[in-house]
This record gives C-alpha cells, structure tokens and sequence, in this order.
C-alpha cells in the first residue's frame, strides 16, 4: 500500500514537472529567445534594448561592497577543487560505471555555461556566471553520479529525514524493511542497467 502510494506521488511530480518545462518554453517565447543546440539568439531589438542595461565596469566596481570584492578570491580559489572533484568524477564514473553496467552521466547535462549570452551583464558579471553556472553544474554532476553509485551499492533510505534527497532516494528500501531489502536491491540494480 504505501509502495503504491509511493509511485503514484512519483507520476504526479513526473507530471509537474513536465507542466514546469512547457511553462519554462513559453517563457523563453515570451523572452524573445531561442535555444539553437547550444547557443542561446536573443531577437536584435532584445539584445539592444539588453545593451543599453549594461554597468559599466568601473562603475559596476565602484558601485560594489567592500566584502564583495575582498572575498572574490576566496570564492575563485575553489575552482581547484571543483576541478579535482570534476576530473575525479569523470575518472571515477569511466571506469567503474562499465563495470556495474551503469550508464555514465552526460556531463554536459549538468554543467551548463549559457549566461554570458546576456548583453545586460559586463564582463565581470559574465565571468561570475560562467564560474557560478561550472560549480553549481559539477555539484549537480557529482549529485547523479552519487545517486547512481548509492542506488547500485546502498538503496535504503536512511531512518532520519533527509533534506532534498535525489530523486531516485523515493524508490530505495524502507530502513528497517529486512524482508524486502533484497528483492529491492536487485530491482534498484536492474533499473540502472535498463536505462
């Protein structure tokens, strides 16, 4: 009963989401933007009328806190080690992922560098997005990757609440569910080797 109850409220978030993507495309139409593979083209009246929106550099760091602008290279140092992380995971995922007959995670689905397409932000907003959009798609990566790894090796759930699980956390074994564990742990390592 609750298993069932379980995958009905999986099909409702399945459904909500796609209602979330159509209202995200009629967005971008609204925007007056398209996506074209990888590019995003702005109509010439948007990318103008964005243009003139712009800060100018120096007022733009004339204009910023102190804080801001101290802590700028803290925030920067850590591209070393999301570089690790992401040169780490795509090691790790290449050699193990065959071997479990998993299927690797497609890294650019995750890490997604477009906003420098916006005429509106100078050239230090562009960088911050562009570092912003690296870091945020690496945390995204190492997300799917560690729900794949979890769902192959530990599908339980844990007997404490978790804060925003992955979305494959809803379909693992109860904690606890001795009886069923088994047969739950061959159906999680199934459904990663069928998708």
């Amino acid at each position: 009963m609750a298993n069932e109850r379980v995958r009905n409220l999986l099909a409702q978030i399945s459904e909500l989401e796609e209602e979330l993507y159509t209202a995200i495309h009629e967005q971008q139409i609204s925007l007056l933007y398209r996506i074209e593979g990888t590019k995003v083209k702005f109509e010439n009246s948007i990318r103008e009328a964005q243009t003139k929106l712009k800060t100018g550099l120096v007022r733009w760091v004339r204009e910023s806190e102190l804080r801001n602008i101290v802590t700028a290279p803290i925030i920067y140092s850590m591209i070393v080690p999301f570089g690790v992380l992401d040169i780490s995971l795509t090691i790790y995922q290449t050699l193990c992922f065959p071997l479990y007959r998993v299927r690797k995670v497609r890294r650019a689905n995750y890490i997604v560098i477009d906003r420098y397409h916006l005429s509106y932000l100078n050239f230090v907003e562009k960088l911050n997005c562009v570092y912003c959009g690296y870091v945020a798609g690496v945390i995204g990566y190492a997300r799917e990757i560690a729900a794949r790894t979890e769902q192959y090796w530990c599908p339980i759930k844990h007997a404490r609440k978790v804060l925003d699980p992955n979305r494959r956390y809803a379909r693992y074994a109860d904690f606890g569910d001795a009886e069923s564990y088994h047969a739950t742990h061959a159906q999680m390592r199934a459904e990663l080797a069928a998708e």
